[in-house]
């Protein structure tokens, strides 16, 4: 099957073909030109009407001329795809509507938006069509629009009820449940219901069949606070909303004069725990069933979870999970990511059988979440974390960084990548900072091997190797198949002056990726050109790891 073109309408107009062999028509009027052939009836345009169109402010000979110009640039652009997609004769210019795949969707965004063509006849029709934007909703369900029903879990906080106490207990018990949906709310994983919505709720009934029908939560986190002779207990509950079953219990505790001041990290580890435990249900959900009977939700976080988990069949098997969340749902930008960084892994850590086809798939899949929306934090780590890792182009990958943190300042994974560029451009300091930061953000999700992973590189590229080795062993006691993490181990060994286990590091290595070699990797990482990459070949080269 053919590559689909690709064309949104709504907000800025794209004009893509995907898959591999992909390319972007970039012309304001050659993506105009797809645009009044994609909202014609049959695709059919006449040619005078698109001269007229286009270029009325020409002559007729002029605009014919143009009109030509341009259907033979586009002819050199899309390659052998232009005979499949666009039908000529001497009269008409027909797109074929079964190759058109369309992103976006009515009222999200202008028609048009900052397209800039000034010709009369092109301003008329953009006013004609979001006049009445319903004359082309029909094309809008040629394109399957299936959303997850849930493409996340719901979860919500309910109020600490007060049982023994003051009413400031009865204060203090509602300012715990909000910062527990403010935790939650920072995860890429989770879908958190407004603490204001629960509150409401719970003035009224602390009924479970009445949580889950009003807030539609797949999870709960409810208690009681309480004073017992000047200590201030809390009695935390994390709930299944299907069916009422307690998943864990939990106590924070301490004297009502000091209660604030650790209660800090006491919120961080029950979070925690609650990104585990629905981690944990999930992979343990989907381990059993076959794709048709899990539940919408369950597809991103099950295979987010197996993404990063050690053994290989559990990363084959994410995929799976993934591509089933991005059939089911084509515009949720995230699932398509998620799906991004899942090529991006398989390829940088040189478990990929077909490299410059996943690394294809992960660049169009990442630009297809930033196509469906373009101010997606995650979408736009996601396409940077590419860029970075599959075609070193860390001046993109920093741009991405900055505009994720400029849309969502407590998006954790885009610190974290950002601390990594960092690193790779020898500038430690800032890089610790920035990974402290994203750790500090992100106190659920279920792959911390990943944030000690990078931070071990933060401080290789501060030359801080004894931390650096912690973090690194840390990562691989839960992750040893991330094999970025094994070189970080090894640089750090090597920088300590511990050889003998700098080599069985190596070794370790070899075994599990024998196609290694440092010419090759001097290549393809982003820091070869940096002291920090300089470093890494001269340690793993001394490690016994050969150059070609």
């Amino acid at each position: 099957m053919g590559n689909k073109l690709n064309i949104s309408l709504f907000g800025s107009c794209v004009v893509r073909v995907d898959g591999d062999g992909g390319v972007e028509i970039t012309g304001a009027k050659h993506r105009a030109l797809f645009a009044l052939l994609a909202t014609a009836p049959l695709g059919r345009r006449t040619r005078s009407y698109l001269q007229r169109t286009l270029w009325g402010s020409s002559c007729y000979d002029g605009g014919r001329q143009n009109l030509r110009r341009a259907l033979s640039d586009l002819r050199n652009i899309l390659g052998e795809n232009f005979d499949r997609f666009v039908k000529c004769t001497n009269s008409d210019v027909e797109l074929d509507l079964s190759l058109v795949n369309f992103l976006g969707s009515p009222g999200v965004g202008a028609f048009m938006e900052g397209i800039g063509i000034r010709d009369r006849g092109f301003e008329e029709w953009v006013a004609a069509m979001r006049a009445d934007e319903s004359q082309i909703a029909a094309l809008y369900r040629t394109t399957p629009r299936t959303q997850l029903g849930r493409p996340l879990p719901r979860i919500t906080a309910l109020p600490f009820q007060r049982v023994m106490g003051g009413d400031n207990l009865r204060v203090l018990g509602d300012w715990l449940a909000e910062e527990v949906c403010r935790s939650l709310s920072r995860s890429n994983l989770l879908s958190v219901i407004s603490h204001l919505s629960s509150r409401a709720l719970a003035a009224r009934t602390t009924d479970i069949m009445d949580v889950r029908r009003e807030l539609d939560v797949d999870y709960f986190v409810t208690g009681s606070i309480r004073d017992m002779g000047g200590r201030v207990v809390v009695d935390m509950d994390f709930v299944d909303a299907r069916d009422g079953s307690i998943l864990w219990t939990r106590q924070i505790a301490g004297p009502q004069a000091s209660f604030l001041d650790g209660i800090s990290t006491s919120l961080d580890g029950a979070v925690r725990a609650i990104g585990r435990s629905i981690a944990d249900e999930a992979i343990s959900y989907v381990n059993d069933r076959p794709l048709p009977e899990l539940e919408d939700h369950h597809l991103v976080i099950g295979g987010v979870s197996l993404m990063h988990r050690p053994t290989f069949r559990d990363f084959a098997k994410s995929r799976t999970l993934l591509e089933e969340a991005v059939s089911r749902a084509p515009m949720v930008a995230e699932t398509h990511a998620w799906l991004a960084k899942w090529y991006v892994l398989s390829v940088f850590n040189g478990w990929t059988t077909d490299q410059p086809g996943d690394t294809q798939r992960a660049l169009d899949s990442s630009s297809r979440a930033l196509d469906i929306n373009p101010d997606s934090s995650f979408s736009l780590v996601i396409d940077g974390f590419a860029h970075n890792n599959l075609k070193q182009r860390l001046d993109v990958a920093s741009q991405r960084y900055d505009t994720a943190i400029d849309i969502n300042p407590n998006e954790s994974l885009s610190w974290l990548l950002r601390g990594a560029l960092l690193a790779f451009q020898d500038e430690g300091g800032e890089a610790i900072a920035a990974a402290e930061q994203a750790c500090s953000l992100s106190p659920i999700d279920p792959f911390g091997y990943f944030y000690d992973s990078l931070s071990s590189t933060a401080h290789l590229a501060a030359e801080e190797y004894g931390r650096a080795l912690e973090l690194a062993e840390r990562s691989l006691a839960f992750n040893d198949r991330h094999l970025s993490t094994l070189r970080a181990k090894i640089i750090a060994l090597h920088f300590l002056d511990r050889g003998d286990e700098a080599r069985a590091a190596a070794s370790d290595l070899m075994r599990r990726q024998p196609s290694f070699r440092l010419n090759e990797y001097a290549k393809a990482h982003p820091s070869s050109g940096r002291a920090l990459g300089q470093r890494a070949l001269v340690a793993l080269k001394a490690a016994g790891v050969p150059s070609a």
